[in-house]
Parts: structure tokens; sequence; C-alpha cells
């Protein structure tokens, strides 16, 4: 049984090999603000985090689970997956410029947001059309109180903060300054292994046969 990741994080790549799977990667072709943008546009506000973070893990899953069952022979599981991380009313993606990490490292310091995860796993198979499951995860995330602003600036300035959601990692350098996790610790990582495991029942297929 195949697997393929719908994404190029590395962070999700980890947790699937340490997971002992070994996943064939693909790069959706989705303009993730374009999607968001509209689909804001047609509910007349913003999507709450937990619904814009399955949307685009539903999108980026179909878009290169329909394109492995139109141009391969491709029998295995597609899974894509999206993260956003909400503290104090604010959703926050990924910050890009070390200006807007360090503004949200002091807003963080001391804190507790909820990271959000979106899962969509598609079953592909030569002989079928592709099925569907999905589901979202939540993780909640404390922060030490006492990070220093030298720690900050020396965290920022590693460049590990401004390519994750909420700037920061758990399984990195980021972690120290992580007091609690609650729910599935793996859904800070990129995406929650005991959701994906439970949509691939859903969708009849067994975890351990992914086992690389």
């Amino acid at each position: 049984m195949r697997v393929c990741l719908a994404s190029t994080s590395p962070a999700r790549l980890m947790l699937l090999r340490q997971a002992g799977i070994e996943p064939l990667t693909l790069s959706p072709s989705t303009d993730e603000e374009a999607i968001a943008a509209a689909a804001a546009a047609e509910r007349g506000s913003e999507l709450p985090p937990e619904e814009l973070v399955l949307l685009l893990a539903r999108v980026k899953a179909a878009d290169v689970a329909h394109r492995l069952a139109a141009e391969s022979e491709f029998d295995g599981l597609v899974i894509g997956g999206d993260s956003m991380f909400a503290l104090g009313g604010r959703v926050y993606g990924k910050p890009h410029t070390a200006e807007e990490a360090t503004r949200r490292w002091i807003e963080m310091r001391g804190a507790t947001g909820v990271l959000h995860s979106g899962h969509s796993v598609y079953r592909v198979s030569p002989d079928a059309a592709p099925q569907e499951a999905t589901a979202v995860a939540e993780a909640s995330v404390t922060f030490a109180d006492d990070v220093t602003d030298v720690e900050i600036s020396a965290y920022v300035a590693s460049g590990e903060p401004l390519h994750v959601a909420g700037a920061f990692t758990v399984d990195s350098l980021g972690g120290a300054f992580i007091t609690r996790v609650e729910g599935d610790p793996s859904t800070v990582v990129g995406m929650s292994l005991s959701t994906i495991r439970r949509l691939a029942a859903e969708l009849g297929v067994t975890w351990t046969d992914l086992w690389s």
C-alpha cells in the first residue's frame, strides 16, 4: 500500500517517516490565499480556523489525488493537511518575516493558544473513483512565561519560526520554550498521526499496512 503526501512540508514528511512510512511527495497546485479569500467572500466573513484548515487540507489533497488517479496506476492513500494557530482571538499562519515572528513571540510568552490541523485522506486505486475521509484535530500549547527577549531574538534569527504555523515548533529549537501540550502532540508538529490512522481505517486501510 503506497502513501503520497500532498505537501512538501519537511515536518509532515519527518512525522510519516518516524511512523514507519516512506511516502511519495507531491506539491499541490493550489493558491491557498485565493481559496481562503473566495471562501470568506462567499460567507461574508473570515472562516473560523477549524473550517479554514479543513478547507485547505481538502483542496490540497483533492488536487494531488485526482492527478494521481488520472495519470498513474497509483494504489494507496493521499494525505493532505493544513495548520493554523489561534491565540487571543487571532489566527496565525506562517509569519514569514523576522519582525512578525518577534511580535508574535512577545504576545505568546506565558500564553496558551490552540493549534488547529485539518486532515484530508483519499483512497486512490486504478479501478475506482477516489474516496475521501476528513477530520480536524486540535491541541493547546502553553508557552513559558520567562522566555527572554534575548532568547526570542536568537530563536527568530535561527530562521526556524519564520516558515511554520504560529511561528513555533515543538520538536526542534522551539520545544524548550513550550511548557505544556494538551492533545495529540503530533498535531503540533504538522498533522495528527492518530487522526490519519482513524481516517485510513474509515477508508478500509489498516495502518500497519502502510509501514514501509
